[in-house]
């Protein structure tokens, strides 16, 4: 689920608002003020083509280049064919690329990506931003990148200032599938400086890298001020800064005064860069700077010089034990605070732990360390500020311990202590002990038994290892093993295991309820309660803030969370609730508005892989009007057991009436299936279409690609494991894919410890119509394995819906598919022990011979059934048989069509028999092949079960082969070649979606049929609601698209033959948006021979056009724009193609008839009339050359028609509204 908008605003809002400067109305900003990421003019044109758009952007919201008007600036520096271009997904042919942007989610969004290169030796492709001037401590930089994986060598992104060149990130993979976030801090940079994102390829990899969505957020500094706000502090500059600014070893004001009153003077700082200063008892630390090769999560630069070559203090002790760095003794800090600030680095590790302790120096009761700070986990490959205040009555120490993680770095920089940190004069050597004997506390239960394994959980005689902790399956006789795993009332200090990580100026912790600003008592209505509370925090980085559980699960299908909760803010704030799982963050729940006391709710989390974390996401303006805050209380995880059976869980077969029977949604992508009712262009197939006046009750699944927006690959909808109740079983279910542009649907067996049976696939628009489909699941008898049932549905289309109804399981075998594509399966089909027959691709290469491409894709990587008839495979005269599973019955005649390919070189026969009993040959092929597939058709009776037989008879050829692909049984008689009423499909025009013009298809519906896009009421055959037409609706085509095909099966040469067809159109009148066009392809290319804008006529127009081609050809009709997008289809019934014959005019008087002439032939007459035309438009222009023009009351008279005249060949095709006029 993507993130809704204000969600995503607030995510990305700064610290403070960007600001405005104050140049009233004279724009001529000096050039420093160029790309500051400050709107100096009040149309925010000092910031154009800054690597972001130059637009004023909201108060708080950040700079944001999202490449959908332009590239921002950014431009290609590569010195190879390896380049950066600005693109989108429905624009390239790019196997690897992105199917979608990451800003719209659809292939009309655009992104900055790098292509396929195919050179031999190593190259970097590299895109760099503007000269940028000047980036606040805070300045962030957030961008999304796609990369195949393996396909590049390495990322990287770097920034250079000055000198210097300073490597933010850098990544050789592996990366994950789909949009991957990276977020870098830059630090204060002073002057100018720029960003470079590059992507190199070695000599045996092809690199395809995309960019989207970059965002520069909080990198602004102040802007001068008359007046500064109370208790701010007004900087050297007129700017003003916070007064937590002061002092924090962060140039906050620009120009470095916060740095440098008399109060800073009187702290003491250090750096790092010349020793450790005070801070000189150290175990288990090491000064080290970034310059060299150093680990992955190592720091890329230091804090105070934000250079590689500063230097910085990083945890080398071992991970069994902490690092300890202590402060010198100080006096008694008396009423006053001594205070500490300090900029610690966590990155690389869930592991790493940095503590802060105070040590009381009482000779009367020595105590032990007491914990004043803990930040635990992964907090980002950046320095975050925190502070602490102490007041004690003794002498003290300040204790900082650091325990690195698996993989991590634990570091620190800038200890900042105030002049009330007074040093105890040293007599003579400290005691010793004091300061080293400060463990890093872990929990008790933690802690390492003899028999036990480092990081195992000892709970009696057990050890239980880190991934079977929180698990949701209790292994330890107490459940110590699911302590802290989320479900808390937040009472014990562990607080269930929720860890903050907040970096800003918020935090979330424990809190009593009578010390909350919120509602008066906790959850339980008692006010001595605790709860999880927003509060202020001495962060300086992202302004939301983040509590997470430990890593949980696997969970169950039916695992929900409930809590209580209580959220008071204003509209820019929000409280959420997010599932990270690796690099993905999925939003589950968002408080739905301001409330004004605590509040129940629950969410469904479902099935997830291990591990996932569960995290609080919150921002609130403590500081703003009314009592703002967020709290929340009481989380319980329920039913999350993956290993918990119900008895709903054994229901497959499910009409969706109720709930989702044992059907569950995945949650690998942020696509889901939903559960819907019937409503609008939406209706399910159990009780049909919501009639006029009676409420829509049926429910069914609905998957559409764009709502609620997503960017995953797809959505999963899934069974519990089920134990086979038969050695074969039947599967049968009804699906609805509808739309110009839907993507492909998928069923899956899965069986654990086995890769993934496909059992059954669709691709493209289907229709606005419910099918039936049906496969048999094999299993091994008597072994129990149990299987799980898997539905995907593949974003790989943006324009359409997919849908689910009536699933069915039960014993025994099913029928044989009424279609099939082979693309799955076989489809039952079997060679009779031969094995003659295989169904392959042709993308292997392994293949001695056959098509080239599919009937079914079009594509090398499409499958197909093919029998090689060379006589070493096949002797002459020898048969290879193919043999389908039982067909039911039929009610009525019915229409079997396949499509057959057969090689150049004559392989012989092909025959087809049909029969129950006794089968008898219905058709016999032995045409010479060609490069095309060609359709074949057979009229079927059959009142008991029957089987299609297909027997290649070999002629002897060397190097021949038959295929076979797209078998289709429909009811009623076969229709002649390229004619069509549409009534009962599309019989033999093929509306295959053809890459190179976008992926869009014609789609097949009738007028009673609810829809979402606009429709003809009313088909031409029947003229009733009820009938059947074919359509198409340009508006999805959006910028950039192209059209959308519907071609006829091959057709043989002819002299003249005419194509009849109705058309509707339905466009704004005078703005001619759409256009349908008839092509004729063939070997020598495509030949247009008749054209037609669109027209807001609701009615259905004749068109007519006389064909010749001297050799094998296909009609196709092409709907396409002639504009910008509008609203309004083009649609076709009844057409007819009328072999030999000559078209006849219609008869006169017809009102609702338009007539094109005909093509090649009258060539001297077309001629005599395109010279007119030309005589006559230079005869008009001259004469207004002159000044001749209508006088006034007298309406100019237009020729209509002019601008769709299409000049092709030797022919002229006049539209209908000159036929019109004569």
């Amino acid at each position: 689920m993507r993130l809704p908008h204000h969600l995503l605003l607030a995510l990305l809002l700064a610290a403070g608002p960007p600001g405005r400067a104050w140049v009233p109305n004279d724009c001529r900003a000096p050039s420093e003020a160029a790309c500051n990421f400050v709107c100096d003019c009040p149309d925010c044109s000092d910031e154009a083509q800054c690597g972001y758009h130059g637009v004023s952007p909201a108060p708080g919201a950040p700079f944001a280049c999202d490449f959908e008007r332009d590239s921002c600036g950014w431009r290609d520096i590569s010195t190879s064919g390896y380049r950066w271009l600005r693109d989108r997904a429905g624009a390239t042919l790019e196997p690897l690329g992105p199917r979608s942007d990451h800003t719209l989610g659809t292939d009309l969004g655009w992104y900055t990506a790098v292509g396929t290169h195919r050179g031999k030796e190593a190259s970097t492709a590299a895109l760099r931003s503007p000269v940028l001037h000047d980036a606040a401590p805070t300045c962030e930089l957030r961008l999304w990148h796609h990369t195949a994986t393996g396909d590049v060598a390495e990322l990287r992104l770097e920034l250079t200032h000055r000198a210097e060149t300073l490597t933010l990130w850098q990544s050789s993979g592996p990366w994950g599938p789909g949009w991957q976030e990276l977020v870098v801090a830059t630090g204060r940079i002073r002057g100018d400086f720029w960003v470079t994102f590059s992507a190199t390829r070695n000599a045996t990899h092809r690199g395809t890298v995309a960019l989207d969505d970059v965002v520069f957020r909080a990198c602004g500094l102040p802007t001068p001020q008359a007046r500064c706000p109370l208790g701010y502090h007004h900087c050297g500059n007129m700017a003003c800064v916070e007064p937590h600014q002061l002092c924090d070893g962060e140039d906050n004001c620009g120009d470095g005064s916060d740095e440098d009153t008399p109060t800073c003077r009187r702290h003491t700082a250090t750096d790092f860069e010349t020793g450790l200063g005070p801070w000189n008892r150290s175990e288990g630390w090491a000064r080290n700077h970034s310059a060299g090769p150093r680990p992955p999560a190592w720091p890329r630069r230091d804090h105070s010089r934000n250079s590689a070559q500063g230097s910085f203090l990083v945890s080398v002790a071992e991970p069994s034990a902490p690092a300890v760095l202590s402060s010198p003794e100080f006096q008694a800090s008396g009423p006053h605070h001594c205070s500490l600030i300090f900029y610690h680095y966590l990155h690389g590790s869930e592991g790493g732990c940095l503590q802060l302790f105070l040590q009381i120096q009482s000779p009367g009761s020595p105590q032990g360390p007491v914990l004043l700070r803990r930040r635990h986990g992964e907090l980002g490959a950046a320095w975050v500020r925190d502070r602490v205040d102490v007041q004690s009555d003794h002498p003290f120490r300040i204790l900082l311990t650091g325990h690195t993680g698996p993989g991590g770095v634990v570091s620190l920089d800038d200890l900042i202590l105030s002049d009330h940190c007074q040093p105890v004069p040293e007599v003579s050597g400290s005691p010793p002990g004091l300061w080293a004997a400060a463990p890093w506390r872990q929990p008790s239960s933690l802690r390492p038994r003899d028999f036990c394994e480092p990081g195992h959980l000892s709970c009696g005689d057990l050890c239980v290892p880190p991934e079977q902790l929180c698990d949701f399956q209790q292994q330890c006789e107490g459940g110590e093993d699911e302590q802290d795993c989320g479900t808390t009332d937040f009472e014990p200090l562990t607080a269930g295991g929720w860890e903050d990580a907040s970096v800003g100026r918020l935090q979330w912790g424990r809190l009593l309820a009578q010390e909350s600003r919120g509602p008066g008592a906790g959850a339980r209505r008692t006010a001595a309660g605790h709860f999880l509370s927003l509060q202020r925090a001495w962060g300086q980085l992202a302004a939301e803030a983040r509590v997470l559980t430990p890593p949980l699960g696997p969970s169950g299908p039916r695992c929900e969370l409930h809590m209580a909760y209580y959220f008071q803010s204003n509209p820019q704030g929000f409280l959420a609730l997010v599932v990270v799982e690796d690099s993905n963050r999925e939003l589950v729940w968002q408080a739905p508005g301001s409330s004004q006391g605590w509040r129940m709710d629950r969410v469904l989390l479902g099935a997830r892989r291990r591990p996932f974390r569960l995290e609080f996401v919150g921002l609130v303006d403590l500081d703003g009007p009314g009592q703002q805050g967020a709290g929340v209380d009481d989380v319980t995880l329920k039913d999350c057991s993956p290993v918990t059976a119900t008895e709903k869980d054994s229901e497959v077969s499910c009409n969706f009436e109720r709930d989702t029977c044992g059907w569950y949604t995945g949650h690998l992508t942020d696509a889901h299936w939903r559960r819907i009712q019937s409503h609008g262009p939406g209706y399910d197939h159990t009780t049909g279409r919501a009639q006029p006046g009676v409420p829509a009750a049926g429910y069914f699944l609905l998957l559409d690609p764009t709502e609620p927006p997503a960017r995953g690959p797809g959505a999963h909808l899934l069974t519990q494991p089920q134990v086979p109740t038969a050695p074969q079983e039947c599967l049968s279910f009804w699906y609805h894919l509808h739309g110009p542009q839907i993507g492909t649907l998928r069923l899956v067996l899965r069986r654990e410890g086995e890769a993934d049976t496909l059992l059954w696939s669709r691709t493209g628009t289907h229709g606005n119509h419910w099918h039936e489909a049906w496969a048999t699941l094999h299993h091994q008898p008597g072994s129990g394995t149990k299987y799980q049932l898997l539905f995907e549905g593949s974003r790989d289309g943006y324009h359409g819906t997919m849908g689910l109804d009536d699933v069915a399981l039960r014993p025994g075998p099913c029928w044989a598919p009424r279609r099939c594509s082979f693309e799955d399966s076989a489809c039952g089909f079997s060679s009779g022990g031969q094995g003659l027959w295989t169904r392959q691709p042709n993308a292997t290469g392994h293949a001695a011979w056959g098509p080239r491409a599919d009937h079914t894709t079009g594509t090398a990587q499409g499958h197909y059934m093919m029998v090689d008839t060379s006589p070493r495979a096949l002797p002459p005269g020898h048969v290879a048989s193919l043999t389908s599973e039982e067909h039911q019955p039929l009610a009525r005649p019915a229409c079997l069509t396949f499509w057959y390919h057969l090689s150049l070189r004559n392989p012989g026969t092909l025959q087809v028999h049909v029969g129950e009993a006794e089968r008898q040959q219905v058709l016999s092929i032995s045409a010479h092949g060609g490069s095309a597939w060609r359709l074949g058709s057979v009229d079927v009776q059959a009142e008991r079960a029957w089987r299609v037989v297909f027997e290649a008879v070999a002629a002897g050829v060397e190097h021949s082969y038959i295929a076979l692909d797209d078998l289709l049984l429909q009811d009623g008689p076969c229709p002649r070649p390229a004619s069509c009423d549409f009534e009962a499909g599309l019989c033999g025009w093929s509306h295959l979606a053809w890459p190179g013009l976008g992926g869009y298809s014609w789609d097949w519906s009738s007028g009673a049929a609810p829809s979402r896009y606009p429709q003809p009421l009313v088909d031409h055959t029947l003229g009733t609601e009820t009938g059947h037409f074919v359509l198409f609706e340009t508006h999805v085509l959006g910028p950039g698209g192209q059209a959308a095909w519907l071609h006829s099966q091959p057709l043989p040469a002819t002299e003249a033959s005419c194509l009849r067809f109705w058309y509707h159109m339905g466009f704004p009148e005078h703005f001619y948006k759409g256009q349908l066009r008839v092509l004729l392809n063939s070997a020598r290319g495509q030949l247009a021979v008749w054209s037609m804008g669109g027209r807001l006529r609701h009615q259905w127009l004749l068109g007519q056009v006389e064909v010749a081609s001297a050799e094998e050809f296909q009609i196709v009709f092409e709907a396409t724009l002639s504009g910008q997008p509008a609203v309004g289809p083009i649609a076709l019934d009844d057409v007819e193609y009328l072999d030999g014959r000559h078209c006849q005019l219609p008869a006169p008087g017809r009102g609702d008839t338009v007539v094109a002439t005909s093509v090649p032939a009258a060539v001297g007459g077309a001629l005599v009339v395109l010279v007119l035309l030309v005589l006559l438009g230079l005869a008009g222009r001259r004469w207004l050359q002159k000044g001749g023009c209508p006088s006034q009351g007298e309406t100019a008279a237009v020729a209509p028609g002019f601008d769709n005249i299409v000049f092709n060949a030797d022919g002229v095709t006049l539209p209908a509204s000159l036929t019109d006029s004569q």
